[in-house]
């Protein structure tokens, strides 16, 4: 009676155990384990119900006495053929496994050359190559809570107290259903949270590819950037720069920076996309920059009806006129340069001087008559307003609204009940417009104020715009301009300084670079000329 409550009280521990854990295959072990262990068997194996249901696929295989452990989480594979459950359309009746799922009950064996009714070839056939003797045979379905055979256990030779081979008893077997039945709901609940989890995967990918698909000019991004977070966390990992001494990332912590990666620009689903779209300064629904053009025609067609008006006006007085069509010409050549410079500062940069954003105040004041006849400045204050953009083709107005992408992201996770493993979310992916002087948007929060895997998001997403070749107002740089750039910004305290050290020593820019940038794009980086670096 001892030896049975003992049993059963181990019995409930391995359920608790089971419950417990969330890695399938530790699972698996755990129960093909705990099921030897509660009828003394010296061998057995798992077998998972495939998704048709045609067959039985082996999961796990041990046996003590010749010391194999397959499958599971022993990383060695197991190459034995499933179990058909049906031949020719009819039920496989003759393998004791494919019988039990048909009949749904516990097959108990005493000695399985002796066995009638089944097909034991397979199994003789095993023993004279290992020498093994194959006797008592315990096959029990394993039935979730909602009664589905979702696979079988199969325990091999129950063995005594004298270490002899015996035949299951009646309390073996009850311990193995009890323990099958535990065992079927925590790998079916297993199986439901992995699904959700994939699920809950696919749909961020989901709303991460609707955002790169919203506008050609930042398609990829959210893409990109999960990788290279993870690139970057993966070298911060174990660390012993400043901060990160001693800083570690569980796989739980990694799962969480990667989920905040793939949502951090969740919040530009609701940017207008005649911002997003926005390749040029004067574009609206068009691009404005022809309506300008139109008007330099108006100028120069205006220029040779003066010219011919004072030439005949000359002529008929016997003047010269030389000087007027010298005058004409250079006239035009004036129009047209301006005209160029203006589709040029059109077009965005990453710095327009002062000097230029003067000139375009000057062309903005010469005078046309418009359709109406009406004579006016050249350039209206809207459009000298956008012109005149220092950085990229946004206005501070626009700007504006881009940068509440991140106001919106905040908001939008905030909202979610993310579990207890993913609550940080909401403040990674909202901390990566942040700056470690304080001076960043939109809580102006200082580095003390930041989580770690925030600040990596923050350089992720700077490098990843840094090296993008899909912005409409640059083109592609080189790695080592994009790694100056990147200097300068912790000097200026704009990123974490313990990060971009990492960041430089372990290489991580030329790991994302190998994946993800053209050959053009990558050139010799003499790191001793990186701002703020030191080897």
């Amino acid at each position: 009676m001892d030896q049975v409550v003992q049993r059963v009280e181990r019995l409930n521990e391995i359920g608790i155990s089971l419950s417990a854990e969330r890695d399938t295959n530790i699972v698996c072990d755990k129960i093909l384990k705990g099921a030897m262990e509660l009828t003394d068997a010296d061998g057995g194996s798992l077998y998972r119900m495939s998704d048709d249901h045609q067959t039985l696929e082996f999961v796990i295989v041990a046996n003590h006495s010749l010391n194999i452990h397959m499958g599971g989480t022993s990383g060695i594979e197991i190459n034995f053929p499933p179990i058909q459950l049906f031949i020719d359309g009819k039920p496989n009746l003759n393998m004791v496994v494919s019988c039990a799922v048909h009949e749904d009950r516990t097959i108990n064996i005493s000695d399985a050359y002796h066995a009638e009714g089944f097909d034991f070839s397979g199994t003789r056939k095993f023993d004279e190559q290992t020498g093994y003797r194959t006797q008592s045979i315990l096959t029990v379905p394993m039935k979730n809570h909602e009664g589905e055979i979702i696979g079988v256990l199969q325990l091999i030779n129950s063995k005594d107290h004298n270490g002899e081979t015996d035949e299951f008893s009646s309390d073996e077997r009850d311990l193995a259903e009890s323990l099958a039945s535990q065992a079927a709901v925590a790998l079916t609940n297993n199986r439901l949270i992995e699904e959700q989890r994939e699920l809950f995967e696919a749909f961020i990918k989901l709303i991460a590819g609707a955002i790169d698909e919203k506008s050609p000019y930042t398609g990829g991004h959210c893409r990109r950037l999960p990788d290279l977070t993870m690139m970057i966390a993966d070298a911060c990992d174990h660390a012993d720069i400043g901060e990160l001494n001693g800083f570690t990332m569980s796989e739980a912590d990694r799962y969480e920076l990667r989920i905040a990666s793939w949502l951090h620009d969740c919040g530009k689903v609701t940017t207008p996309e005649y911002v997003v779209d926005k390749s040029t300064k004067l574009e609206t629904i068009y691009d404005r920059v022809h309506t300008v053009d139109a008007r330099f025609e108006v100028l120069k067609r205006d220029a040779k009806i003066k010219m011919l008006e004072q030439k005949l006006e000359r002529l008929a007085s016997g003047t010269d006129t030389s000087d007027l069509e010298q005058e004409y010409e250079e006239r035009i050549k004036q129009l047209d340069d301006d005209r160029e410079f203006i589709r040029k500062s059109n077009v965005g940069g990453e710095f327009m001087s002062d000097e230029l954003q003067q000139r375009v105040r000057d062309i903005a004041r010469y005078r046309w008559v418009n359709t109406d006849g009406v004579e006016e400045d050249l350039l209206n204050e809207n459009e000298v307003m956008n012109l005149t953009i220092a950085k990229g083709t946004l206005n501070d107005a626009e700007r504006e609204v881009i940068n509440n992408h991140i106001v919106m992201t905040i908001k939008m996770l905030n909202e979610l009940p993310f579990p207890k493993h993913l609550v940080r979310v909401p403040e990674y992916a909202g901390g990566h417009h942040e700056r470690m002087d304080g001076k960043g948007y939109p809580l102006g929060l200082t580095r003390e104020q930041l989580s770690i895997p925030a600040r990596m998001m923050g350089i992720a997403d700077i490098f990843e715009a840094l090296t993008s070749s899909d912005r409409p107002y640059k083109d592609a740089k080189k790695i080592s301009e994009c790694l100056r750039i990147l200097g300068f910004m912790k000097q200026e305290g704009h990123i974490d300084p313990d990060i971009f050290d990492v960041f430089i020593r372990e290489k991580v820019y030329m790991r994302y670079a190998d994946a993800f940038l053209p050959a053009e794009q990558i050139d010799e980086v003499d790191e001793s000329k990186i701002p703020g670096y030191e080897i």
